[in-house]
């Protein structure tokens, strides 16, 4: 028998199609969407477990209100987003900048307020956001951070909204994780192998998608409002 069904965007690679594999696994009934229809094909394919694929981007909004209302989704893992102006702001193009906005913070809100509705007619439902530590400290990506601290004020808020009521939220707020997140948010071939050169054993997608799968299976009257995830290595606040 279902969990009941999920959906999980940005589940072409990473911490998306981790998750969707983990959801899947532990008996949700998951749809998953991305950009990339070959990706989430293979996803679909090698999982064991009932994963769906759309091909859907977060960033039409028409789009995902279609697909949320069409499922009637009882979980919703916002975890699309992107990574822009990582070196630093001054030499940001004007377009990246908006692009990451949108996708990290303006997607992620119609998203939510689309399954926002569903679930708040039935009284029930939890939707779980994709942060970052960047939203907590500052750590010198000033767009990326500033989109994280959006993600995480919108969700504590949420609690308190009147069309929200019996709906869990949570921010999973990861540190270092060893993605394909800086091969596409860092053009620069040598920035990219220094920021990436950590030197510590970082997260592996699993590891985010087990604590996801992890408060996605609470009794539901228990909400995780928030889970700070990070390498053991990797620590913010002080001189190591």
């Amino acid at each position: 028998m279902s969990k009941g069904i999920a959906l999980v965007t940005g589940a072409s690679s990473g911490i998306g199609a981790a998750t969707a594999k983990a959801l899947a696994a532990d008996g949700w009934t998951v749809h998953a969407t991305a950009r990339r229809m070959v990706p989430l094909e293979a996803l679909a394919a090698g999982a064991a477990g009932d994963i769906t694929p759309h091909l859907v981007d977060v960033n039409d909004g028409a789009a995902m209100d279609d697909l949320i209302a069409s499922l009637g989704i009882d979980l919703l893992v916002a975890n699309a987003g992107r990574g822009g102006a990582m070196t630093g702001l001054v030499d940001a193009p004007a377009e990246e900048i908006e692009a990451v906005v949108h996708t990290n913070v303006t997607a992620l809100i119609r998203t939510t307020q689309a399954a926002v509705k569903g679930m708040g007619a039935r009284g029930r439902g939890h939707i779980i956001t994709v942060g970052s530590v960047s939203g907590l400290y500052a750590t010198g990506a000033a767009l990326y951070g500033a989109t994280k601290h959006a993600v995480r004020g919108f969700v504590r808020n949420m609690r308190l909204d009147p069309g929200a009521a019996g709906i869990r939220f949570t921010d999973i707020q990861p540190g270092r994780v060893a993605t394909e997140f800086y091969d596409v948010a860092v053009a620069d071939d040598a920035v990219r192998e220094q920021i990436k050169d950590t030197g510590i054993e970082e997260l592996t997608p699993e590891d985010v998608a087990e604590a996801i799968r992890w408060a996605a299976a609470q009794p539901a009257h228990v909400n995780i409002s928030a889970l700070e995830i990070t390498p053991r290595d990797q620590a913010y606040g002080g001189v190591k």
